[in-house]
């Protein structure tokens, strides 16, 4: 075969954060790969230490017979196997000693049989050191010259992949074309040498024609796609079942090849490795012209997962243990599992239980709960669609159509208890571990939802699942990282499902000088809607007349600017120019909180955290209670923060009728 001619790569890459898979699954992969017609591997965990954090070090003669027979195994099933080395993260590109020492990793790799490589500078900082400036004149040249000399050393390989910094759209400034990174790539790496592209994102919900057009222009080489969209390396507790899609077979002809970077369990992959080999076999791989159909090709994404999920169905009945063994030991025995020898109960004993059979419906739904990152399947949408539908429409007195939608929720959440329970049966029980962390985590989700509907509906759940304010642990879900992201402003606006009308972002931000005459609007806005001249302490936070609080000064915004404020100071007295309130109130709310939303934002969660945070400074800084001062016609915001529980308004004698005083004990 010539040097030009290149077949299309289609395959895995190993190439996620966290335990790499072992021997015994590569081989499996392997087989799998050359039963589904895929050609390629490539080989990047990124905890192998020796591939990325040590990349130096040669391999001992223990690690050295392992690749070698993971090289030999991948040759039997005809897998082109790339070995990938990964040194970006301390390499000084203009060091001869370093140089020496890829070429010396990669030879000793060469003759373990393997002719195929790979060098990748991904995930990796930017800046040069000092020698590096020197030699030269940007980071794009020191990658192109050490991957040229490499691959000149190695005799030119006929599979050999660079995988730059910029690997994907939204790395490259200002944009793809106007890229100097990848100007510098295209014009002097070695025309051998294929570039690894992940698309628009790293994790890319979309790879159109017009997109690889553009990078391939530049790049002056098709790219190979370094697909992540089944990668789950990102979030422990996401797992990615869903078909091969959002890339156009049209794709095939303009690209050099495509390798998925699955989920980090293995056995899961099963469906994402068989529907990219089903797309790769689609019209479009043989063709340069579209053939009849829909979107130009013979590949619909959700006939190749039930092709996939079908074919799975036969490996969840294998009997398989993680130390190797069968869990049974005959086939009558994976057909009709026994829970003991010789044992029959008497009429009046509790029957034997009987493990009901996976059914290619429960795969299908267990791929619909875990489908996609930018989507959920289509039951997982309609039993969010339902709840919030059961939890929002509490005008309609639970009528009939409220009962009806109730029962078909419960049914659906049923049917998710009853695949969990099938899936805990299975022979298979390599497969069942792989997934039993997630199974377990939504059975979980949607039996509290079940027992929520039920509390709307007048019915009383069971006590462990009862919602109360000491739910067990498994009410609160998403420990430390949990309440974390539900602190941030960010929180929940790229939900899969969002509840209308919440889908505006808000920030919540320091309030700075730049904010005053947007904060002054607001203010005036709400005194001529109020039509009342009564002075507040609160006010003279807002004119500038008082300096809140450290860190209690914060500011509600979205696309169109400042939508609220919260203002407060913990020693509400510095701020009064006489005895407004009784001592006995300001002994038990010391502290003064001033605060405005806009009439024009619907979200109440939004301003509840606006609220909780600065109550959180005032708490941090010693206090053990805030007022709030109100102008009693200002009816929107009193019935506003009452739907959010966190004031109660205060009985304070000799109060002007013209005020309302609401606060929070801290």
């Amino acid at each position: 075969m010539s040097k030009k001619s290149k077949i299309f790569l289609s395959g895995v890459v190993e190439g996620f954060y966290g335990r790499p898979w072992t021997m015994s699954q590569r081989k499996e992969l392997f087989s799998r790969e050359q039963k589904w017609g895929l050609n390629a591997y490539l080989y990047a965990p990124k905890d192998d230490y020796k591939h990325r954090m040590y990349w130096r070090d040669l391999y001992s003669l223990e690690e050295a017979e392992q690749l070698m027979m993971l090289i030999s195994a991948a040759k039997e099933h005809n897998v082109e196997f790339i070995y990938a080395l990964s040194p970006g993260l301390d390499i000084t590109f203009s060091n001869p000693k370093e140089v020496a020492a890829l070429k010396r990793k990669l030879r000793q790799v060469c003759e373990f049989g393997c002719r195929s490589f790979a060098l990748l500078f991904d995930d990796i900082e930017t800046e040069m050191c000092a020698s590096d400036k020197e030699a030269f004149s940007s980071f794009a040249e020191a990658q192109v010259s050490v991957t040229n000399e490499v691959f000149l050393h190695l005799d030119e390989p006929h599979t050999f992949l660079f995988c730059p910094t910029d690997y994907c759209a939204a790395f490259c400034s200002p944009s793809v074309p106007l890229s100097a990174y990848l100007k510098t790539v295209g014009e002097k790496l070695h025309a051998g040498i294929d570039v690894l592209w992940t698309g628009p994102k790293v994790v890319s919900q979309d790879i159109s024609v017009a997109s690889i057009d553009e990078v391939s222009a530049v790049l002056r080489r098709p790219p190979v796609i370094w697909d992540n969209i089944h990668a789950n390396d990102y979030d422990p507790q996401r797992l990615f079942l869903g078909p091969f899609k959002n890339r156009p077979t049209e794709l095939i002809p303009k690209l050099r090849g495509v390798l998925t970077n699955p989920n980090c369990e293995f056995e899961p992959n099963f469906v994402a490795i068989h529907t990219l080999a089903t797309w790769c076999k689609s019209s479009y791989a043989h063709k340069d012209v579209p053939m009849d159909g829909d979107d130009g090709s013979d590949y619909n994404p959700h006939n190749a997962l039930q092709l996939a999920l079908t074919d799975w169905l036969v490996e969840f009945s294998r009997a398989n243990q993680p130390d190797g063994s069968g869990a049974r030991g005959s086939k009558r025995d994976e057909e009709e599992p026994m829970q003991t020898d010789g044992y029959e109960p008497g009429p009046k004993d509790n029957p034997l239980y009987t493990a009901e059979p996976l059914t290619l419906a429960d795969l299908t739904l267990l791929a619909e709960l875990f489908y996609l990152p930018y989507e959920h399947g289509p039951t997982a949408l309609v039993m969010l669609q339902e709840l919030h539908w059961l939890r929002s429409d509490l005008e309609s007195e639970k009528g009939e159509e409220w009962r009806r939608r109730a029962e078909k929720f419960d049914d659906m959440c049923g049917a998710v208890v009853r695949m969990f329970n099938r899936l805990s049966n299975v022979p298979n029980r390599i497969i069942l571990y792989d997934l039993y962390n997630y199974i377990c985590d939504i059975k979980s989700g949607v039996t509290m939802a079940k027992a929520y509907v039920k509390t709307l509906g007048g019915r009383t759940p069971h006590p462990a699942l009862a919602l109360s304010d000491d739910p067990e642990p498994w009410g609160f879900r998403g420990a430390l990282s949990g309440e974390f992201q539900r602190m941030l402003p960010s929180h929940g606006n790229r939900d899969l499902f969002r509840s209308p009308p919440a889908t505006r972002v808000y920030t919540i931000r320091p309030c700075t000088p730049k904010d005053q005459l947007e904060v002054m609007k607001i203010f005036k806005e709400m005194q001529t809607e109020t039509q009342q001249k009564v002075e507040l302490v609160g006010d003279r936070l807002v004119e500038g007349h008082v300096t809140p609080t450290q860190n209690c000064s914060l500011i509600l915004d979205d696309a169109s600017g400042v939508c609220g404020y919260v203002f407060a100071l913990s020693d509400a007295k510095t701020a009064m120019t006489k005895a407004q309130y009784p001592e006995t109130i300001l002994q038990d709310f010391p502290s003064v909180m001033t605060l405005q939303i806009h009439s024009k934002v619907p979200d109440h969660n939004a301003v509840k955290r606006l609220i909780l945070q600065v109550l959180s400074a005032l708490r941090d800084s010693g206090s053990r209670g805030v007022f709030s001062e109100f102008r009693s016609n200002d009816r929107r915001m009193l019935d506003f923060l009452k739907t959010l529980d966190v004031f109660q308004v205060l009985k304070v004698d000799g109060l002007p009728t013209n005020l309302v005083m609401m606060g929070a004990k801290l």
